[in-house]
């Protein structure tokens, strides 16, 4: 018996660091990264690492003290046998793991920019390809499942696993990126239903509720939905929590910001994992901030995560202000 099973993507990340470039802005006065046209630009650093939703995440649930298994789709050669051991380096069952012979493995590159923040190119491969027929379901003995954003083919098996979920007494977190909240949330309803956390920042959590709205009302709303608990991250200004009837605000620590590549990750896991061990929003969020603050000090979206008795002991000797709200 799992505690937790991940589903989402597994890509092998490229991170590359260049000065050489402009920052412009386009017709809507949305910053842009330029690069000039036929030069050939040198790589200041270069560092490749895996990646994805469905990896990163159960890496940080593993670490974090809990039985954990990845289901995803790759390819079957080099770059899969990659994501593949360094997940079982971290202790993460790798049984469930569809190998395509025809896909490719997820690729992304990670392009460093201005303030900390970081553009991506992102080959999704077989991780669109995910398909439900695929995947042994006798093995998928788990309590919980986190589902993170899985597109075309992938969604219609992520829906499925929610129906199996619901009719299996399995628990359901999501964690939504912008190409689902796009969708919206009549796209979005049959999984919505069913799930009993869901995570989102509020750029995503403003697309779902098809309006930009303050991140109290946006919790509210999206809480009609179905989700028992909704989590919002809104960047430097902090993290909130609704469980239908309280709003909980976690305040951000001041700290130095190298790269944001699997903040995100980093907090969803580790909320969950804190409503598992404690069910405590206050908790959760403490460390979920905790974990994401640890990951933003450093390149790469995995290595620094913490370990379950490294986190206790931040949150200890540096104290949060968790604030519940009527």
């Amino acid at each position: 018996m799992y505690d937790i099973i991940t589903v989402g993507s597994a890509t092998v990340d490229a991170l590359v660091r260049t000065e050489f470039y402009e920052m412009i802005h386009d017709k809507k006065k949305k910053e842009c990264i330029a690069y000039p046209v036929g030069a050939k630009i040198l790589m200041k650093e270069l560092l490749l690492t895996t990646g994805g939703g469905g990896t990163n995440t159960a890496v940080a649930l593993s670490r974090l003290g809990h039985k954990a298994a990845f289901l995803g789709k790759v390819g079957s050669k080099y770059n899969s046998s990659r994501v593949i051991k360094e997940l079982k380096d971290e202790k993460v069952d790798t049984s469930l793991i569809i190998r395509s012979k025809t896909g490719r493995t997820g690729y992304s590159i990670v392009l460093d920019s201005k303030k900390h923040d970081r553009t991506i190119l992102a080959f999704k491969g077989s991780n669109n390809d995910l398909r439900f027929n695929e995947i042994k379901l006798k093995k998928l003995k788990t309590k919980w499942f986190y589902f993170s954003t899985m597109m075309g083919q992938s969604f219609r098996t992520l829906e499925k696993l929610a129906d199996y979920a619901s009719k299996n007494n399995i628990k359901i977190a999501f964690n939504i990126s912008s190409y689902l909240a796009k969708k919206g949330k009549i796209f979005l309803g049959n999984i919505l239903k069913k799930i009993d956390i869901l995570i989102l920042n509020k750029e995503e959590a403003s697309l779902l509720s098809g309006k930009k709205d303050k991140v109290v009302n946006l919790l509210k709303k999206i809480s009609k939905l179905g989700p028992q608990i909704v989590a919002i991250t809104d960047g430097k200004k902090g993290a909130y929590a609704y469980d239908g009837k309280y709003i909980y605000y976690g305040k951000p620590h001041n700290v130095k910001i190298v790269e944001t590549t699997g903040a995100g990750d980093a907090f969803a896991s580790s909320f969950l994992s804190g409503i598992i061990k404690k069910n405590d929003i206050k908790f959760a969020i403490d460390l979920g901030m905790t974990n994401a603050e640890s990951v933003i000090q450093h390149h790469g979206a995995k290595e620094i995560l913490l370990k379950y008795n490294a986190a206790a002991k931040a949150m200890k000797n540096k104290q949060r202000k968790i604030i519940k709200l009527p």
